[in-house]
């Protein structure tokens, strides 16, 4: 009977979708996947953005400013098949939301506005998801709009996402007169009725016949370019079945090969259809992903999607409500019911799961188990985080966590009324469990308790959710940038002996160090550090060269300049000596550290500062104004284009310079102005840029 059970669970995996929605703010994620919802049968009213009424923007905080901030998961029937879904951020300070979501996805749905194509904040989400090979495909949005444009728009995913786009649609109608699509595929035309939430199924229109054939022409020889099977047939037929065109934009979206492209207006119900049918027919399932890898000890592990393996999930997610904790976890094998006890394999930590929950948002409802491929919440473990791995207590092991990017600002924050200051530093505790990119430290200089985070928005943000939600009236300073040091230009042979002696075994270590700054041609420019030791004769023994690493490490904690962090390093640990007595790791550790600290006083070092690309788009009377106040800001202009009226310009701005940036947009475009932020690292700061 068991065997039996997991049988029909293994083959239901073979229906089971889990995708995200991705995209650039303000391009229609959250209204796309409301209107899944709705054609689903999953609502029976149409959420909208502008009202407040959206399920997945449940936070009063998303439903006042009108944007998405938390990742929500929903689930939704599509013919037979149960779709999991996470509609993500898509504003640059909450990216991390995003890191985690595409941790524990299959696919996922990137949607592009139709006027303005690939967006800064499209770009980022799209490398992401390439770093987590998570398949795509792409829904060009706001065909309704004035100025969209669907060529313009697949020329933007060519040219910046640099991927091969296939498409699947023709759009019938331009701008307001959208009104359905040819699909490619069966030649079919696909049209909505104003008012109508379903589409009717026609012949292709005659003024579109010709133009739809040319662009079918276009998709299989593309194709057969780039999948092995299409192209023996294409050669032998000098076209495509329908059949093998499906199986090979299946093969190619799985691969990543290509990105198979669809287009519609989500607002006005029109594309929606299509969407799911390609979610279903393209992206993949839980059982045609490869294993998860996992490790135990120095072993490494993988776990198929199968409901009879061992349990391991993987929590991406953690948010206290009023009802209690709740963890968020996909499972990627076996099978957990409420109220077993798992293991938290990092903590090595039993947690018992009291409750397990389907979730509609903010809204949930409990089911008796867990299998491979679900994604769900649990009620009960008490301490397990974002990134933790919950597994079988008799099959322990570690799946890798999401990375958690620094923080790059940071505020001081203080409860108004001096009784209240252990409830705030509670509330800071239980934000920095909900949410990894932010922390929480003392300064030891001006005992200030400081918030970090990735930008001023994710600040706001925190701070209004513990007014909010725990009634706290908080003082906030004005934000402050994460500063850093580098190397410039190093120096060689500095020699650190470590001696002392005070009773006892005494400590001894003898290094010498040459500090330069690390290249990003030297391949490991993304680790900030690197060290290697060219002693030879056996002189520093191996377990003390790892101490005197760790040593060093220990030092790029506070630079010479202002005590931040130092990075773009490398050291190498040229000679040394040892005592046959005295000698340590703890010594060399030490030696190491003040050597480190000594060199860096003594190399020419740079403060560097963290700097972001800007795109503003405003009014063409409001562009010298603009241009102006960049200027003032530090920002390189780095490129202008019109567009509809307006124009789009793009610019490197120091981050420290754009605090009340957007108060500043709104007065000089009249409010007509927007500027959206993306991340590009750090630049060297000016001399008058405070210590």
């Amino acid at each position: 009977m068991r065997t039996e059970l997991h049988r029909q669970l293994t083959s239901a995996l073979t229906d089971v979708r889990n995708l995200g929605i991705l995209a650039h703010v303000d391009a229609g994620k959250t209204t796309v996947t409301e209107r899944i919802l709705y054609a689903t049968g999953t609502t029976h009213k149409r959420g909208e953005v502008h009202d407040g009424t959206t399920i997945t923007d449940f936070d009063s905080q998303e439903r006042d400013r009108g944007i998405t901030i938390f990742a929500a998961a929903v689930s939704c029937t599509w013919a037979g098949h149960r779709i999991n879904l996470i509609d993500t951020p898509g504003h640059v300070d909450f990216a991390d939301e995003v890191e985690r979501s595409l941790r524990v996805l299959d696919g996922a749905i990137a949607v592009f506005d139709a006027v303005a194509g690939v967006e800064p904040q499209s770009e980022s989400v799209w490398r992401q998801a390439d770093r987590h090979a998570v398949p795509r495909i792409a829904f060009v949005n706001k065909l309704d709009r004035a100025g969209a444009d669907l060529d313009a728009a697949v020329a933007s995913i060519r040219e910046r996402l640099h991927t091969v786009p296939l498409v699947v649609q023709l759009p019938i109608g331009r701008e307001e007169r959208f009104r359905g699509v040819v699909d490619l595929l069966r030649m079919r035309a696909l049209v909505w009725a104003d008012g109508s939430d379903t589409y009717e199924e026609g012949e292709v229109p005659e003024e579109l016949r010709e133009e739809a054939q040319h662009r079918r022409r276009l998709l299989e020889e593309t194709v057969a370019e780039l999948h092995p099977a299409a192209l023996e047939e294409f050669c032998a037929r000098s076209e495509l079945s329908g059949r093998t065109l499906a199986g090979a934009l299946r093969d190619l979206t799985r691969t990543g090969e290509g990105v198979v492209v669809l287009c519609g207006s989500a607002y006005r119900n029109r594309g929606v259809e299509p969407l799911l049918e390609a979610v279903v027919a393209y992206l993949p399932s839980p059982l045609d992903v490869p294993p998860v890898r996992g490790s135990l000890g120095d072993a490494v592990q993988e776990r198929a999607a199968d409901p009879s393996a061992p349990f391991a999930a993987l929590a991406f997610k953690v948010n206290a409500t009023a009802t209690g904790r709740l963890t968020y976890l996909r499972v990627y094998s076996g099978t957990v019911r409420k109220g077993e006890t798992v293991l938290d394999a990092g903590a090595r930590r039993s947690e018992r799961i009291g409750r397990i929950l389907r979730v509609q948002a903010d809204r949930h409802v409990d089911v008796d188990m867990a299998v491979a491929g679900d994604i769900v919440a649990v009620i009960g473990p008490k301490t397990a985080r974002a990134g933790a791995t919950l597994c079988a207590p008799d099959a322990p092991l570690v799946l890798e966590p999401p990375t958690v990017a620094d923080p790059v600002v940071s505020v001081a924050v203080e409860a108004c009324r001096s009784t209240d200051t252990e409830r705030l530093m509670a509330a800071l505790v239980g934000l920095v469990e909900e949410d990894p990119s932010l922390a929480v430290r003392t300064d030891s200089e001006t005992g200030q308790t400081v918030l970090s985070g990735m930008g001023e928005l994710h600040l706001e943000v925190a701070t209004e959710k513990i007014r909010r939600a725990h009634g706290l009236d908080v003082r906030v300073g004005r934000p402050q940038v994460a500063y850093r040091e580098t190397v410039a230009r190093g120096v060689s042979g500095l020699v650190y002996r470590h001696v002392k002696q005070d009773g006892g075994a005494g400590q001894f270590a003898h290094v010498v160090i040459d500090v330069a700054p690390l290249e990003a041609t030297d391949g490991e420019a993304s680790e900030d550090f690197a060290f290697r030791s060219a002693v030879v004769g056996g002189r520093v023994p191996q377990e003390y060269v790892r101490a005197v690493e760790a040593g060093c490490r220990d030092a790029l904690l506070e630079g010479p300049l202002g005590g931040h962090p130092v990075t773009g390093v490398r050291v190498t640990l040229t000679d040394g000596a040892t005592h046959p007595k005295d000698s340590s790791e703890m010594a060399f550790r030490t030696a190491g550290r003040f050597a480190l600290r000594e060199a860096l006083r003594s190399s020419a070092m740079v403060l560097l500062e963290p700097v972001v690309e800007v795109t503003v788009t405003a009014p063409d009377e409001a562009v010298g104004g603009v241009l102006g106040d960049l200027a003032a800001r530090r920002g390189r202009v780095s490129g202008a284009t019109a567009r509809a009226g307006a124009a789009v310009i793009t610019a490197t701005v120091p981050l420290a310079e754009l605090f009340g940036y957007a108060t500043r947009l709104r007065s000089r475009t009249q409010g007509r102005g927007t500027f959206t932020t993306r991340a590009t690292g750090y630049a060297p700061a000016p001399a008058s840029v405070s210590r």
